[in-house]
């Protein structure tokens, strides 16, 4: 992970099996990180894989080109097509700085 120190990227899911009610994905930081300039030309992107671990479906975000301490995402609420995987990753200038992933299964 390449956050910096006093960083963390989160990833919140809520509901009930495939069913999604609420997906959010975003850094928070405390003290001294959150005095720095933040994370500049990020988006943050969902990516859902079957049990075999093959990706079916990206939201790609929007790339924001101003610099941001808290970038944050909410996705919209679904029903996955299948159990497997749903993940978030944070880019930074075009790289992935960071992922998270949560099993979906039964």
């Amino acid at each position: 992970m390449k956050i910096p120190t006093g960083c963390m990227f989160t990833h919140v899911i809520r509901g009930k099996g495939r069913r999604i009610n609420y997906q959010n994905a975003g850094v928070d930081c405390a003290f001294v990180a959150a005095l720095g300039s933040g994370f500049c030309n990020w988006r943050i992107d969902f990516t859902y894989a079957d049990t075999n671990n093959r990706v079916y479906r990206t939201s790609r975000g929007k790339t924001h080109n101003e610099c941001k301490i808290d970038p944050m995402r909410n996705n919209s609420p679904q029903t996955l097509p299948r159990y497997g995987r749903a993940c978030t990753h944070l880019y930074v200038g075009g790289v992935r700085r960071v992922s998270q992933c949560h099993h979906i299964t039964k």
